[in-house]
């Protein structure tokens, strides 16, 4: 009796463990509405824009998360091994665009709080690799 109950727990045990080792990506990708609202609320209690303004940085990064869309769709239908570098590189000039206008928007003081607060605590934090 003993011993199916050990072996009943084992068996339970490593079911959770290869289920936790699937990982999963992290969940669903959120929708592009869902993350401008993520950034729109950092930025309105972060710099209180009035709305016009909001707006406008509402606007970019709608049209960045787009494009972000756009790049990682292309770089996934592609085919053949994913190549992060590549990836950056088509990256950047829309990053470049998006900051490009943010710092017109918000002016260079809160451009530099956005770029050196702001921006890195929204990034995913990913758990290390084991």
């Amino acid at each position: 009796m003993k011993r199916k109950i050990l072996l009943l727990i084992t068996v339970v045990f490593a079911g959770i463990m290869a289920s936790n080792a699937q990982g999963g990506g992290g969940g669903p990708r959120l929708s592009i509405e869902e993350r401008v609202k993520r950034v729109h609320d950092k930025i309105d209690s972060a710099f209180k824009l009035e709305p016009k303004k909001m707006a406008d940085v509402d606007s970019v990064f709608a049209n960045f998360y787009r494009g972000q869309n756009k790049v990682r769709e292309e770089m996934m239908n592609g085919g053949g091994q994913f190549d992060r570098q590549a990836m950056n590189d088509k990256m950047k000039p829309i990053m470049d665009d998006r900051d490009a206008k943010l710092k017109a928007l918000l002016g260079d003081d809160n451009y530099k709080t956005w770029k050196e607060q702001i921006e890195p605590a929204m990034m995913p934090q990913r758990p290390p690799r084991q």
